[in-house]
């Protein structure tokens, strides 16, 4: 397996709660993000196939909060492809303190291709199934 993908989120007063804490929804945000930018490396914009008929969509979601994230920390935010399947995949992701590698967050996202209008399972496109495959 290739090194994770790692993508750079500073946390905003708006991601977190009344305490300068990071609100434990906006982690499915960095995440999301994340995973966004890392199909985006791979070569494909999210928009671009959803025009070609393509979507791709959380079904499944494990998080694990390790330790608190704060108010202007600069986090990493890493995705891996564990399982790759012919019309969904799973990736690892974490989020770490950029100052020391700390682990603040990690979990699983399961990812459905689906039929952009239908909203029905269809298999990867070939082209991306190839690029995720090489990882």
């Amino acid at each position: 397996m290739s090194a994770p993908f790692i993508w750079p989120v500073r946390v905003y007063w708006e991601d977190t709660d009344g305490g300068g804490i990071v609100y434990h929804a906006n982690y499915v945000r960095f995440l999301e993000r994340a995973r966004s930018e890392w199909l985006r490396r791979l070569g494909f914009n999210q928009s671009a196939l959803q025009k070609s008929g393509v979507v791709f969509a959380v079904y499944a979601m494990q998080l694990k909060f390790q330790k608190p994230a704060r108010l202007d920390d600069s986090l990493d935010t890493t995705v891996e492809n564990l399982i790759l399947r012919r019309a969904s995949f799973t990736v690892s992701q974490r989020v770490l303190d950029q100052r020391d590698g700390t682990l603040l967050c990690s979990g699983e996202a399961q990812i459905a291709c689906l039929d952009a209008e239908r909203f029905r399972p269809i298999p990867i496109p070939q082209e991306i199934y190839l690029e995720m495959a090489k990882l």
